[in-house]
């Protein structure tokens, strides 16, 4: 026996034995970290993961577009609502990558499809029971652990990451693949993940040239690169819209905010607004929007 126990012995059979024990236990319940507060579900249909603080914080309104304003994506729309309709609805459904052209519609047509299932549930007197959360592409690397949070909950929860990429040296895309297909645990049931970015492979082309050129075998290396897309069950294309589809989405703004009376005057000043820009889409009209019905003297809201 050493010392250090015979001094345990000692100050246990002191008189005082009991109020020394409740001074320590004490002392290790202050020092022990603090677990992650409690979510309320039922407070929104929408949060953000706060992976620094380990919780979800409630948004009260989510910044969205309606989806009968969304034009020119009427396939990938369709193909989105369907697959996230099953997932609300309990049966299978596949995680989605939806990828291409900047500003046209695929972070809008995320929120909006989310709204909408839970609109059209709602109207068939179910529960709105489909809860999006955004978590930021800097916090990947915590999702098993928000994966783990939400498994035992009794929602369905479409985890969003708007403009995923990784970047030269960026290792965390491995825990993504691991939690997409493959870990041992597998992704919950209850839960989906819908991400968007501008390249379809989620890697820049360095990245992956510069594996090929280490490696021992450089189509596998390859291989690895491009298999973090393959986890994603749906790839769903957005391509850079014509003129028609451009003049579609602002006409349809329009009418739903009551501005551009004189059609063909409205037209010319849309055209000539992305011929400034350099692009036509949807984020383009948007921004077209917001300046004609600012002129106008009217809200978007």
């Amino acid at each position: 026996m050493t010392s250090h126990d015979k001094d345990i012995i000692a100050a246990l059979a002191a008189p005082n034995a009991a109020e020394a024990l409740l001074r320590i236990a004490h002392a290790l319940e202050r020092l022990a970290p603090a677990g992650a507060p409690a979510s309320d579900f039922d407070s929104a249909d929408a949060f953000i993961w706060r992976a620094e603080k380990g919780q979800l914080s409630p948004v009260p309104r989510v910044n969205r577009v309606d989806m009968a304003l969304l034009r020119g994506i009427d396939r990938v729309r369709d193909i989105l609502w369907e697959n996230t309709e099953r997932f609300a609805n309990g049966f299978a459904a596949n995680n989605a990558l939806l990828w291409g052209a900047r500003g046209m519609g695929k972070s809008s047509l995320v929120k909006a499809v989310h709204a909408e299932i839970n609109r059209s549930r709602a109207a068939g007197g179910k529960s709105r029971g489909l809860k999006l959360i955004e978590i930021h592409r800097e916090d990947i690397e915590s999702l098993p652990q928000l994966m783990a949070r939400l498994a035992p909950v009794p929602y369905r929860f479409l985890i969003f990451c708007d403009d995923l990429s990784f970047d030269a040296g960026d290792t965390s895309y491995k825990s993504l693949k691991a939690v997409l297909e493959g870990g041992i645990e597998g992704r919950p049931a209850n839960v989906i993940l819908y991400a968007t970015s501008n390249r379809r492979h989620l890697l820049p082309r360095d990245m992956i040239e510069n594996e090929r050129s280490t490696a021992i075998n450089p189509g596998e290396a390859v291989e690895e690169k491009v298999s973090l897309s393959d986890r994603f069950g749906l790839w769903l294309g957005f391509h850079r819209c014509s003129q028609e589809d451009y003049l579609a989405m602002v006409e349809g703004y329009a009418g739903r905010f009551g501005i551009g009376a004189d059609r063909d005057a409205f037209k010319a000043e849309a055209l000539e607004w992305a011929t400034t820009r350099g692009e036509r889409s949807g984020r383009t009209a948007w921004q077209f929007i917001q300046d004609a019905a600012g002129r106008a003297g009217k809200s978007v809201e």
